[in-house]
């Protein structure tokens, strides 16, 4: 049986996009299973762009219990991200920095 949209909370469709998000953006990064084969930086970092978007402009929607650990997450991409680029992007450049502000390790 699958639930109508109307009834599943704004909470919970927000926070199951942005895990979404962060799966294939960890995909892309190369750090699924398959690593390297499936390594794409253009893509990691529109879907880490997106995944900052959302979990910014969210962040005060879903409540602090919720956002946190998407700001968590979001953040450790950020930094794979800035690892896995052999040139890496200025402090406020990288992917959704510019929702978040320059990420640092």
């Amino acid at each position: 049986m699958t639930r109508d949209i109307a009834d599943v909370p704004a909470v919970e469709v927000i926070t199951t996009v942005a895990v979404h998000l962060m799966s294939a953006a960890a995909v892309n990064l190369g750090l699924a299973e398959d690593g390297e084969q499936d390594k794409d930086l253009d893509e990691a970092r529109k879907l880490i762009t997106a995944l900052a978007g959302l979990v910014t402009a969210s962040a005060t929607e879903v409540g602090s219990y919720h956002a946190s650990p998407l700001r968590d997450g979001l953040k450790s991409l950020q930094l794979a991200f800035r690892e896995a680029s052999v040139v890496p992007d200025e402090p406020g450049k990288g992917p959704g920095e510019q929702f978040t502000g320059p990420v640092y390790g």
